[in-house]
């Protein structure tokens, strides 16, 4: 099992320098991963958790890449009917050569209306629009030409390349039984983002493993985001997955382990209202990651 750090791409504090320096450590502290957020359109109910300023993912990623040689790195999770297919399948298929091979293509719906209005997207289509977008992606990254796979994406006999050497893995997030079909359906691996321990363990890996026995294929991965939070006791029933004593903590790790989890990527941040210093998020990174068995 790999650990993986959620990359704090936004904030008052957060500047070029910032985000390199987090690479740095991430790379230098022997993280595999490191992954950042998603928003295209700051939105007030966006801005309330996520604070601006707000650095694109993809940019950053590129320029991330070139400034390191061993660390992975991805988003958690991009919203994909933001963008047009074809843009995103030729961004990740260029960056997966660009980094030779270090990038992972997290992928989610998304959750903010003022975002989808802002854009122009239908809220209330998103989820079908994602399916769209993830299939017209996975035919982009294994045809050299491409045509529309729904109304969402109205195009035929579309170059898509260059073709990318090293296919990113995709890696789908949500809990919900559309993102277990999808994780299915299109996914290297499934990134459930702080699920509780209990709900993970009984109800969904259960149904993870039951949706791929169905569709006759293989369990993809599991690769969670988990809190890094040390605190006090709390119960299980009140606490998402990383938080709590170290010895809670610590159990959390040993379970994902025997869940069979590849990755596991460890998110610091909580809300705009505990927001640490770069140091202090790493001092805690790195107290966590000790406890990996």
């Amino acid at each position: 099992m790999k650990l993986g750090l959620s990359l704090l791409n936004y904030g008052p504090d957060t500047t070029p320098e910032l985000l390199l320096a987090w690479a740095r450590f991430a790379e230098e502290s022997g993280f595999a991963l490191a992954m950042m957020s998603d928003h295209v359109a700051m939105a007030p109910e966006v801005q309330a958790l996520y604070p601006v300023p707000f650095y694109e993912p993809f940019t950053a990623i590129t320029w991330l890449a070139a400034h390191t040689t061993r660390l992975w790195l991805g988003t958690s999770v991009s919203v994909l009917p933001y963008r047009h297919p074809l843009q995103t399948a030729r961004v990740g298929a260029n960056l997966a050569d660009l980094s030779h091979g270090r990038f992972v293509l997290g992928v989610g719906s998304g959750w903010s209306q003022q975002e989808y209005a802002a854009l122009g997207v239908p809220f209330d289509r998103r989820g079908p629009i994602t399916d769209e977008y993830l299939a017209a992606i996975t035919h982009a990254w294994t045809h050299d030409i491409t045509s529309s796979p729904g109304p969402h994406a109205p195009y035929d006999e579309i170059h898509t390349g260059p073709p990318s050497a090293h296919r990113p893995p995709i890696w789908v997030g949500g809990a919900g039984r559309a993102a277990i079909r999808r994780a299915i359906q299109y996914g290297d691996a499934w990134h459930p983002i702080n699920p509780h321990p209990l709900w993970l363990r009984d109800k969904g890996m259960p149904a993870l493993r039951s949706a791929a026995a169905n569709a006759g294929v293989a369990v993809p991965a599991l690769c969670p985001r988990i809190r890094a939070h040390p605190t006090t006791q709390l119960a299980d029933d009140d606490r998402v997955l990383g938080e709590g004593t170290l010895d809670q903590i610590r159990a959390d790790l040993e379970g994902l382990a025997e869940l069979g989890a590849e990755y596991v990527v460890l998110d610091t941040y909580i809300s705009p209202d505990v927001r640490r210093t770069a140091e202090e998020d790493w001092r805690i990174l790195e107290q966590v990651a000790a406890l990996k068995p």
